[in-house]
């Protein structure tokens, strides 16, 4: 009649590390030899012999696991929702903005109600002599205000915790929880840009939005230079 012997006895230098990738490695050790549950410390005891601990510990695993599985779906879908429905609210926006005689009216007043925010402004850097003045209204940014708030090499982004609110939405900085900056590429002008201000965080999402604003970032420039 054999004697089972702990782990320690047998092997006194073998570390928790190997035996974690020796289990890794082979997934069914356990499974194709369950008399050794039975000599194993549970995680934490529920009721019942040792052999149910264990399989109740694991199934509370794999539970959690598929739990985070599932709200990271979800979290995913609904980004994919809000970016959907920011796509046709900017679309909307554009169309204003062809049809309009006054762009900065329509940025201003139009284009809020449209995406369903507090505020849309257009702020730009120091203005050359050597081109025309911006339209009135537009707000002024020190030099390199508009690569340090988007980040060089990018066209848009949305800040979660917007900063220089007061700068880039005068008074109505104090309803803004949210932002989304982008572009204005003028062929004949200075760096520009138009800040989107929300108070409600669905109304400008994090992920799947950077493309859209980009395009109304463009669509913008496009009808300035009319």
């Amino acid at each position: 009649m054999s004697t089972s012997l702990p782990v320690a006895d047998v092997q006194p230098d073998l570390r928790a590390e190997e035996v974690e990738a020796f289990l890794r490695a082979h997934p069914h050790f356990l499974a194709e030899r369950p008399e050794i549950y039975r000599v194993l410390v549970p995680p934490r005891r529920l009721h019942g012999e040792r052999l149910a601990d264990h399989m109740a510990a694991m199934l509370a695993a794999e539970r959690a696991r598929a739990r985070a599985m599932e709200a990271e779906v979800r979290a995913a879908v609904e980004a994919g929702r809000a970016g959907a429905g920011l796509t046709v609210r900017i679309r909307l926006a554009v169309l204003a903005l062809m049809r309009a005689p006054d762009v900065m009216e329509a940025v201003t007043q139009e284009v809020p109600a449209l995406l369903g925010v507090e505020t849309c402004s257009l702020a730009a850097e120091p203005v050359p002599r050597a081109i025309p003045a911006l339209p009135h209204g537009v707000r002024m940014l020190p030099g390199g205000a508009v690569a340090r708030l988007i980040g060089r090499g990018r066209d848009a982004v949305v800040r979660a915790q917007p900063t220089e609110t007061a700068l880039l939405h005068a008074e109505a900085a104090g309803l803004v929880l949210r932002d989304a900056l982008a572009r204005v590429p003028l062929v004949d002008g200075p760096p520009m840009l138009i800040a989107v201000g929300a108070r409600e965080a669905a109304a400008l999402p994090v992920r799947q939005s950077v493309a859209v604003l980009a395009f109304l970032g463009r669509a913008v420039a496009a009808a300035l230079s009319r």
